[in-house]
Parts: C-alpha cells; structure tokens; sequence
C-alpha cells in the first residue's frame, strides 16, 4: 500500500478501487481485470438494440447475474447499481452491457423471451455505497464466528466464505461437507447472533477454490477463478490417455481434486490414438520380431525394438506403415527388415534431479564469464602485436 492506503482499498473479490474523501464520502470505483471470471468485451461498441436494457451485474467474487434494466436511467459498464434480491435489495456493479450479454444468454442457455430477469432498481447513491461497505466490513468477522458456532455444534462442515448482501439484511454462507448436513439447530444460532436472515449454500472443493484463487503451478492464474463456471467430472482415464504418471500429487490441483486442466488435451489425444494401431503381438520381420518398446502419441511415432528387455536401439515407425505391416503378417507376408529403412534411435531420456537446486544456473554463468575474459584477453594479446609492429 501506498500513502494513501488508508483512503484507497483495493477489494479484489469484487473488482473496484474504494476510496475515502477527505470531506468523508465514499466512492467505488471499477477496475477491470480485478475479479473472478472476468470476461473481455470484445464486442464493444456494436449496437443491437434487442440487448440493450440487459446488464451482466457483478457481486463478490464469482457470483454474478443477468439483470433488466427497469429503471429508465441510463447506465454503463462500471456503474454501482441496487437490484432486486429474494428479500430487499442487493448493491452490485455493472460489467458487460450490449451485444456480448446475448452471448452470454446463450452460454447459459438463457432465453429472454420466456425467461424472467431481475430488476435493476436505479443507480446506487452515496448512502447505499456507506451502507454496502458497512456490511462488507462484518463479512470477515461473521466467518470466523460462524466457524467457531459450526465447531460448537459439532457439525461436519467447513465455512469457507460469507457474503453479505447490499441492504445488510441478509447473509449468504458458503460451506464445504462431504455428507448431509442437518443445520436447522446452526440457522438458529446464527439469527440470534447476527440479527439478519440466513441462506447456507454448499459448494464444492473446486467451487472453493475459484473463491479463494491463487496460482496454479503453471504460473498462471486458477482456471477455476479465471474463465471456469461450470465444472465438469475428471477421471483418471483422462492422465491415462495421455500417457501421465499417476502420482496424486502432481494430478491434484490446489482443492484436492484432479486437476480441471487434464481434460483440455483429452480430446487431442483420443483422436491421435485413434490413427494409432493397438500391437498386441510383436511385428514380424525376416531377420526377426519386432517389439514395441513405446509410443509418440502425438507426433504418431511407435518405437520398435529387436530385443525386447533393451532400449538400446529402437527404430521408429510412423503408425500408417505400422498399419501396412500388420496386414502384411496377416497375409502371411514379412517385410525384409527393420534396419534397412531406418536408423537405430537412442532412448531420450530426460533427469529431473537438480530441477529444483539453487545453483542449477552457476556453472553456466561461469562458462560465460570464462569466455568473456577469453575474448577479452585475445583482444589485448591482438592490439599489443598491432603496436609491436
């Protein structure tokens, strides 16, 4: 934070910039490229007038909603709104608006003429924006009560987030548990000790995770924080068509789960295989039988091998010749030899030791330097025989 953090707050779960006026007001301001599930407008600036009263309204972190313009005002992206909720009010920000909201219809598999859109009310004034803030500043607090009243009670279930709303009326608490939960008795507890009206909403690991975020171990942001909203199932078949270790903890994401990224090449693979003869039986050659030792998946290379217990010399094949000597074995028929058209291969194999030490980039940097002070030596041996002549 800079000078000014006590005046400037950054609220990343719900993308906008607060700031405090020194004559005491409160403003919200929203930044783009600072929320969860964030989607670009590239279709800014075309008009279709069948979309324009509809408005993507964003709330904290990845929930958000498509909402009708019945105010008659006139509002843009980034304006803070009051919309209508189940019981009062709720305060969000305005994020698509025009053509791209349709397509966001259709990604949802919305229909607006027969679907019912919430209100938006009007925009939000001075005093809606103080009193949204002052319910936000209960959110942290609420949680870690609600963990304790939860342990108390002796239920089976993790808090991980409460979400007030706009008017302060009302909570939304999101909770992870792997069984039923019965929490009539925790409701109670909680309206006798928030005064305010109570909704309980399971998520899952994966639905956790997006509220949380972070960095995935490519470096990037969470998928499931970023573009993610409808999660899939995840098998292992999917690591296994892919021809990936099975090791727990390079398959598991940050929520415990396989990661969502594993289908992703799922169907690459599947159609490469499928080009991919299955040898069940070694390839028969006049000089001998020819065994698979592995396969290229993608480039469709299958490594072939006269010695089935080394990896000494292999010889590859594309899969269509694979094809044509199969055919030929069944025929009866054996190609003269495996070495006539191709050359032995060494195995590539590839260390992972020493990935991870500190000075894994010393010695090339000494290399360098040796070979600077070389050149630099040879320049000085070179201008001393100029001047000698």
């Amino acid at each position: 934070m800079t000078e000014s953090s006590e005046s400037k707050r950054y609220d990343c779960s719900r993308g906008c910039v607060v700031e405090k006026a020194e004559s005491g007001e409160t403003s919200c301001t929203y930044r783009q490229g600072c929320c969860k599930l964030e989607v670009y407008d590239w279709l800014a600036g075309v008009n279709q007038e069948q979309y324009r009263d509809y408005f993507e309204v964003r709330f904290k972190n990845t929930r958000k909603g498509i909402y009708r313009n019945a105010s008659g005002q006139s509002i843009k992206t980034g304006d803070m709104v009051i919309v209508e909720a189940a019981n009062g009010h709720d305060l969000g920000i305005v994020t698509l608006e025009g053509p791209i909201v349709g397509r966001q219809m259709k990604c949802k598999r919305v229909n607006p003429a027969t679907f019912e859109f919430k209100k938006i009310y009007r925009k939000a004034k001075l005093f809606d924006i103080e009193k949204w803030q002052d319910a936000i500043a209960r959110e942290h607090e609420t949680m870690i009560r609600s963990r304790q009243i939860a342990a108390e009670l002796g239920l089976d279930m993790k808090i991980g987030d409460v979400e007030f709303q706009g008017d302060g009326t009302k909570a939304i608490f999101y909770y992870i548990a792997d069984g039923r939960v019965d929490f009539r008795q925790l409701i109670k507890v909680f309206a006798e000790e928030f005064r305010i009206r109570i909704e309980m909403k399971q998520i899952g690991a994966r639905q956790e995770a997006g509220l949380i975020g972070g960095l995935g171990v490519c470096g990037r942001e969470l998928c499931c924080s970023n573009y993610i909203s409808s999660f899939q199932s995840i098998t292992t078949s999917a690591a296994r068509c892919q021809d990936l270790s099975l090791n727990p903890q390079k398959l598991a994401g940050q929520c415990g789960k396989l990661k969502c990224c594993l289908n992703y090449e799922t169907a690459a693979y599947m159609d490469a295989q499928s080009r991919i003869p299955k040898v069940h039986n070694p390839l028969e050659f006049e000089d001998g039988l020819a065994y698979l030792m592995k396969t290229d998946i993608l480039r469709e290379i299958m490594y072939f091998s006269y010695d089935p217990q080394s990896l000494a010399n292999l010889y590859p094949l594309y899969a269509e010749d694979v094809w044509d000597i199969i055919r030929m074995n069944r025929n009866g028929e054996k190609p003269a030899s495996l070495k006539e058209d191709t050359a032995p291969v060494a195995p590539e194999f590839v260390s992972a030791v020493g990935d991870d030490a500190i000075n894994r980039f010393d010695e090339s940097r000494k290399k360098k330097k040796k070979k600077k002070k070389n050149r630099s030596n040879h320049g000085k041996r070179q201008t001393s025989k100029v001047q000698g002549e």
